[in-house]
């Protein structure tokens, strides 16, 4: 069984006892139940269950593992030939890692 769930603007598949990196949730502490309504799809042993545009009664419950995980430096290098202008910038996107718990349909 699988749900495709949209969480912050961004949808995923997810299956139960699947660890998953979701962008950063701010209330939220280690141990907490994350409850997730915006199920798009749902498959049930092959029975395909399509929301318009959510399926109704259908949520995702997740446990947070970690609250806040730094992704990957990203640098952003901008130049300017024959100028001399360089600039360079770096980032770290900030994510919660989940714990998929069950999928109720």
């Amino acid at each position: 069984m699988y749900a495709i769930v949209e969480i912050k603007g961004q949808q995923f598949k997810v299956e139960q006892g699947e660890k998953m990196f979701v962008h950063h949730i701010k209330d939220a502490e280690s141990g907490a139940t994350v409850e997730f309504d915006r199920v798009l799809l749902i498959d049930e042993d092959g029975a395909i269950t399509i929301g318009t545009p959510t399926v109704e009664g259908a949520k995702v419950v997740c446990e947070v593992v970690s609250p806040l995980v730094k992704g990957d430096k990203v640098l952003v290098f901008h130049k300017k030939r024959r100028k001399g202008h360089r600039k360079l910038n770096g980032h770290r996107q900030q994510f919660t890692e989940v714990n998929i718990k069950e999928i109720i349909a």
